[in-house]
């Protein structure tokens, strides 16, 4: 499991944040969860593309929520501050 996203002074949760937070120029890293449905995440690989940032791929929704220290499943995340 990755600590740097549950470490990270600043991150963002969900999908819509995450894609905020690529346009803005702030997401250093992208997390995107495996099992996510294609057309949720495929705005936020774009992107990834677009910004030159490489997604890290977490097996599931629900391991990506838990490494983000939330309750809930998650389909994308970013680190906008180490």
């Amino acid at each position: 499991m990755d600590d740097q996203l549950k470490e990270a002074r600043r991150k963002v949760v969900g999908t819509k944040q995450t894609i905020k937070a690529l346009e803005k120029g702030e997401a250093l890293r992208v997390y995107v969860a495996g099992d996510a449905d294609e057309k949720v995440i495929r705005p936020v690989v774009s992107l990834c593309e677009e910004k030159e940032i490489e997604p890290y791929y977490v097996d599931s929704m629900g391991e990506l929520g838990k490494m983000c220290g939330i309750k809930v499943k998650a389909a994308a995340a970013a680190v906008t501050e180490d």
